[in-house]
């Protein structure tokens, strides 16, 4: 859209009362939820206090540190084909079964663990998971050893886009004022650099690291920030 180009009006937002407080406020352009505390966020968040806590607290903040880091790989990797909702739920029991996400004690898992972890209900027991991230875990070994701590921080954010500055951004509409995504069709699912992510990282012999997987980890690690215009968090 070229700057002479007027912008459409906005349609007037569409208001439904959800369970448990606040309002869901949605147009064609941007779906949010007004929450009870008068704040609007990304309508992903529902009305679910924890999710509420997550997108305000977590989401598209900046993550650093390997081991923090390694606990996103892979709890992205058991979310493959979920709602990040059900892994959210079950982080406390996937902490406390796989040591913490310590890399070096699961590093050390044999198939009494995988077996052990098929049966903990309070995770998802998915044999091909528990064993990519055993798998996981001894190839961040042997990237320390290669390239030192920190390695898999450098790595990752190496793949950080940095936004693009606002002064260069012209609405569309797929984009706002800000620059920022207007809908959640306007998100993708894939880029550039989750593809070359997810490249670099099987090249070192990490499992479940697909491109889509990889771009859900760099929204969920701060590579990348897209709440949508509207949302608190966007401020």
């Amino acid at each position: 859209m070229s700057a002479s180009t007027p912008m459409a009006e906005p349609a007037l937002p569409v208001v439904e009362e959800v369970a448990g407080g606040g309002r869901l406020e949605t147009t064609p352009a941007r779906p949010l939820l007004v929450g009870v505390d008068g704040r609007a966020r990304c309508a992903w968040v529902g009305a679910d206090p924890e999710y509420v806590r997550y997108h305000d607290e977590e989401w598209g903040h900046p993550l650093h540190g390997d081991r923090p880091l390694f606990e996103k790989l892979s709890l992205e990797g058991f979310q493959a084909g979920l709602s990040w909702i059900t892994i959210l739920r079950r982080r406390p029991g996937f902490r406390e079964a796989f040591d913490g996400f310590d890399p070096h004690a699961i590093a050390r898992y044999d198939a009494t663990d995988v077996e052990r972890l098929m049966l903990d209900t309070r995770i998802i027991r998915n044999r091909a998971k528990i064993e990519a991230t055993i798998g996981n875990a001894r190839a961040l070994l042997a990237l320390w050893d290669a390239e030192g701590d920190g390695a898999l921080d450098r790595l990752i954010w190496s793949f950080a886009q940095p936004p693009a500055p606002q002064s260069l951004s012209e609405p569309s509409e797929s984009k706002g004022e800000t620059g920022r995504p207007r809908s959640f069709v306007d998100i993708p699912a894939i880029t550039p650099e989750s593809k070359a992510l997810s490249k670099a990282l099987k090249s070192r012999g990490f499992r479940f690291v697909g491109p889509t997987t990889m771009y859900a980890l760099m929204q969920s690690a701060g590579l990348v920030d897209d709440h949508l215009e509207g949302c608190w968090r966007a401020a």
